[in-house]
């Protein structure tokens, strides 16, 4: 069916079925501060019975529309398809849920990543292997973070010394604020588990929460910097203050997590 299919009509084809439980969604967690006042109205409104493209479209001002996953053809690709008509493909499910939501707060981010994934396509086409700036617009579009710290935080991190990172510089970690950008990361943070990690975004100059957080990672993301996949693993439950567990601070000592 066409982009702008009757709803009406749509329905009646395809009843609605929500692949995701909403109220399993802990919006008191920490990685989803930033996300809470706009995703727990969202998530309301989809346990009720709206669908997932319908909820994220009346949820505010955003540069895409969100439109059934089955509007986008059989054969093109996804990021062409939303860079050539401003939709996005949305499933009744958690991944697109939280996809929808990273395009609500972080518009700049999202429309700058997809017109790099469609300047890559255009030029190189879909092929087998994305090679390095695409594979990197991906992992930081699924599985990224960025972090504002400290430098000795992001030294103690580059350098994967866990035990200076998240004990010995712990009190410093006050003065710092990750935040998740990927969605996939916050798929997999609704069932939480250790082994969870997010890679961190070094960008190119140090970017500051806040009003303009959108709009400077947006600029930041250039492909020379992006191929050379400028990121490092995180397992971010050991945020100091993410997760009850890693208050005993044997939690670190788990060398299949915490590893160089």
């Amino acid at each position: 069916m066409a982009v702008g299919a009757d709803p009406v009509t749509d329905a009646i084809e395809r009843p609605f079925v929500l692949d995701f439980d909403p109220h399993a969604i802990d919006w008191d967690a920490p990685w989803l501060a930033g996300l809470r006042a706009v995703g727990l109205p969202l998530a309301q409104r989809i346990a009720s019975g709206v669908k997932v493209a319908a909820a994220l479209n009346a949820a505010g001002a955003c540069p895409v529309r969100f439109v059934p996953q089955h509007d986008l053809p059989p054969g093109v690709a996804y990021e062409k398809f939303i860079f050539d008509t401003g939709c996005v493909p949305t499933r009744d499910n958690l991944h697109d849920f939280f996809n929808g939501l990273i395009w609500l707060h972080c518009p700049q981010t999202k429309r700058r990543l997809n017109h790099l994934q469609a300047q890559a396509i255009a030029a190189q086409g879909v092929g087998a292997v994305r090679g390095p700036l695409r594979d990197a617009i991906t992992l930081l579009d699924e599985n990224g973070a960025v972090l504002d710290a400290p430098a000795p935080l992001w030294q103690a991190l580059a350098a994967r010394d866990w035990r200076r990172l998240c004990i010995d510089l712990r009190p410093l970690w006050q003065q710092a604020r990750l935040v998740p950008v990927g969605h996939a990361l916050l798929e997999k943070l609704v069932s939480p588990r250790k082994p969870i990690t997010a890679h961190v975004y070094q960008a190119r100059v140090a970017l500051q929460l806040g009003a303009n957080f959108d709009e400077g990672l947006a600029q930041d993301l250039q492909p020379e910097h992006l191929a050379g996949k400028p990121f490092t693993p995180l397992p971010i439950l050991g945020v100091p203050g993410w997760w009850a567990a890693n208050e005993n601070l044997s939690f670190y000592d788990d060398s299949a997590v915490f590893r160089n």
